[in-house]
């Protein structure tokens, strides 16, 4: 991150990489499992620790009761086996929760176009303050001295506006008759009032607004995003933020992505690929 002055207006805060936290992922109740399994009369032990792994290996399992006499391999082969064939319902039942910050509006516009499996909570511009706020800068612009320089310019000029109609809303709006010609009670308390400024002001702020999201997603769903987000067609920052996340579900679940790879392109970045497509 890094911040730049542009006089005289405002100071703004560039960013130029994605920041992702795993926020929280599956657990495991073994005690249930084994239930289950001597309920069944089968004995059966996989050989992954990891739950997402595991639970996607019972349920794929479950559908023909395949417990008595697996396939030699253990967890890896078997959901190798399931790529391979494309019963990706099973990959269903893995979840994660990232909490994504550092990146643009523009980008999430794109992000929640991602429906089936995935949760979204977003920052809310009409309740948080955008006067200190950051903006993502393409590397495309970043990289040229003279397209920054366009680009802080704008970004500044936008954050300026914001900040001034803020200001200017929530003052006219203590006025009872301004109030009431913006539709709000006769008794709005500050925050409601703040609310309304900051919604009407929001509207100059650029794409380039950073904001944060918190999303939930299963693991064919992430397949399906690693897919198209992480493909050399995709928007270039976009891409860096699959990126981040393959880093994150290969270590905590190799089984699962470890057959996706990366492929070096010319703007620094990676295109994601498998042999395993729309799983």
């Amino acid at each position: 991150m890094t911040t730049l002055e542009a006089e005289p207006m405002t100071s703004v805060r560039v960013i130029a990489d994605p920041t992702v936290y795993l926020l929280s992922k599956q657990t495991l109740q073994p005690a249930e499992l084994d239930r289950f399994l001597a309920d069944h009369g089968v004995s059966w032990q996989t050989d992954s620790e990891v739950a997402a792994e595991v639970v996607t290996e019972t349920a794929g399992r479950v559908c023909y009761m395949s417990f008595a006499k697996p396939r030699p391999g253990g967890n890896s082969a078997y959901l190798h086996h399931i790529k391979e064939v494309g019963h990706g319902s099973v990959l269903e039942h893995a979840v994660w929760s990232f909490l994504i910050t550092g990146v643009s509006r523009s980008l999430t516009h794109e992000l929640v176009r991602h429906r089936a499996g995935w949760a979204f909570s977003q920052l809310s511009q009409r309740y948080v303050d955008e006067s200190v706020a950051e903006y993502v800068e393409p590397d495309i612009i970043a990289n040229d001295p003279e397209l920054h320089a366009l680009w802080l310019d704008a970004v500044t000029h936008a954050h300026d506006a914001y900040v001034k109609l803020a200001e200017k809303l929530n003052a006219k709006l203590a006025d009872p008759q301004a109030a009431a010609a913006a539709m709000l009670p006769p008794d709005a308390d500050r925050t409601t009032r703040r609310k309304t400024a900051r919604q009407a002001a929001r509207s100059v702020l650029p794409n380039a607004t950073e904001t944060k999201i918190t999303v939930t997603v299963n693991a064919r769903a992430l397949r399906h995003f690693f897919e198209q987000r992480g493909s050399v067609f995709a928007e270039p920052e976009i891409r860096k933020l699959t990126n981040v996340m393959l880093d994150i579900v290969q270590k905590d679940a190799p089984n699962l992505f470890g057959d996706y790879k990366k492929v070096p392109l010319p703007d620094g970045t990676f295109e994601i690929v498998t042999e395993f497509k729309k799983v």
